[in-house]
């Protein structure tokens, strides 16, 4: 069979010669660290930071239930994150500031300046000067360019060299294995691990930049004693903060050390009353959060129906939240219950119907129950809305397959062989290509 997105039939070998050309050269150079002045070996420039993040913080966004859409909230974070941004060391990078659904306890920096914190930790902390420190601490890391540091060394690079897919797959995730049995991006899995040394410099430019913004160093100390307890509890909503961002106690020493250091800004106000007006709304969810975080923590070790039990409860407190939601269509899933699945899931589209999770996995309930055309506008939707996860390609070709569209069933089985060539799904898709004479 001839099809449109070539004009001749490929052999074998040049299909697979193709795809070891779609690798990319990586051109290494030195570059002057904007915090200490100095030379250091560097693989990304500027504009490779900025474009990576833009290419991949969405994922990940997205992993995390999307940004809330309590505006006020939202904007809120963004003024205090803005504020700071100015008196850093690189003031002109494309900062953005947003709180994502997720509940585990974390905040994460992309290197273009995309931060983000979780639900979560917003729950853990008092006072404006404590969320000024931690998002002063993500700042530190865009900053000192950690993110290309860690790249350079080889430790993520991954993400530039074996896509989207193979990436999620080779990190360490706190819920990813029933995101990956749906080909979804676990949380956690486009985020750097930093070292103790990167922890100790973002520590140290984080307190320095809420300092310059007018905040009390002894935020940055209530901040580092809030994840010192933490890091003894044994929980899986904080796993992921730790396996990003390791705490110690000579973290939380040197933080008291260097608050000392800055005598007269210890005057400064904390804003406590402002912070909890501005997250008034959110405690108002924190005992459904809470139960979100527990049934996290249950989906991780495969207890599926202590998951389910708690979801219910948290949904009878907060009936129309998105992440609960999605997490108890997850669940269902995970129950083999798809028309469960696909009732939830259906509730989360008409709660955010522009965040992608929703609609990926309502067409994954429909799939399961064989309604092609349903599943595969689902999969259309996810993919219009977040580029990049090939799995929804590979998805809509199965669809298209089980209706009988074997011609755009094929081109979704090209396009999906562009993005990633391994696995059972990579096999089935070139093994259909090869048998209606795609390929030969």
């Amino acid at each position: 069979m001839s099809l449109e997105y070539d004009q001749r039939q490929w052999t074998r070998r040049e299909f697979i010669a193709a795809g070891a050309l779609a690798a990319a050269g990586v051109v290494v150079g030195c570059a002057a660290n904007p915090v200490t002045g100095q030379s250091q070996l560097m693989l990304m420039s500027r504009e490779e930071e900025i474009a990576l993040d833009r290419q991949h913080s969405p994922q990940q966004f997205s992993a995390d239930y999307g940004t809330v859409q309590d505006r006020q909230l939202n904007a809120y974070i963004d003024d205090t994150g803005k504020r700071i941004a100015v008196n850093t060391h690189r003031p002109d990078m494309p900062y953005s500031f947003r709180v994502v659904n997720a509940t585990y306890v974390n905040a994460y920096a992309f290197p273009g300046g995309s931060i983000a914190t979780t639900r979560g930790i917003l729950l853990k902390l008092d006072n404006e000067a404590e969320l000024a420190s931690l998002l002063g601490h993500e700042l530190g890391h865009v900053n000192a360019r950690h993110t290309a540091q860690q790249m350079t060394k080889g430790t993520i690079a991954q993400v530039l060299v074996g896509g989207l897919a193979a990436y999620a797959g080779s990190q360490g995730q706190i819920y990813g294995t029933l995101a990956s049995s749906l080909g979804m991006v676990g949380a956690g899995a486009l985020l750097a691990s930093y070292s103790r040394e990167n922890e100790r410099e973002a520590d140290d430019l984080g307190m320095r930049y809420m300092v310059r913004s007018g905040y009390s160093p002894d935020g940055f100390v209530g901040l580092m004693e809030m994840l010192n307890a933490m890091s003894r509890q044994d929980t899986s909503a904080f796993e992921l903060m730790f396996a990003t961002h390791p705490m110690s106690q000579e973290r939380y020493d040197t933080a008291v050390a260097q608050a000392a250091a800055y005598p007269e800004a210890r005057k400064n106000p904390l804003y406590r009353e402002r912070y909890m007006d501005h997250t008034a709304g959110l405690r108002a969810k924190a005992g459904a959060i809470e139960k979100m975080q527990q049934a996290e923590t249950a989906m991780a070790r495969k207890k599926y129906s202590e998951a389910e039990t708690l979801l219910e409860s948290a949904l009878k407190e907060a009936p129309d939240d998105y992440a609960g939601l999605v997490m108890m269509s997850k669940v269902q899933l995970a129950l083999k219950h798809p028309e469960a699945a696909d009732r939830y899931a259906e509730k989360a589209k008409a709660v955010y119907p522009d965040e992608a999770q929703g609609h990926y996995l309502s067409g994954f309930a429909s799939l399961q129950q064989k309604d092609y055309d349903a599943a595969q506008a689902d999969f259309a939707r996810y993919e219009k809305l977040l580029p990049g996860n090939p799995n929804a390609v590979f998805y809509q070709g199965l669809c298209q397959e089980g209706m009988g569209r074997r011609e755009d069933a094929a081109r979704n089985y090209y396009r999906y062989l562009q993005m990633t060539r391994e696995g059972d799904q990579a096999r089935y898709a070139y093994g259909r290509l090869v048998e209606w004479g795609a390929v030969k």
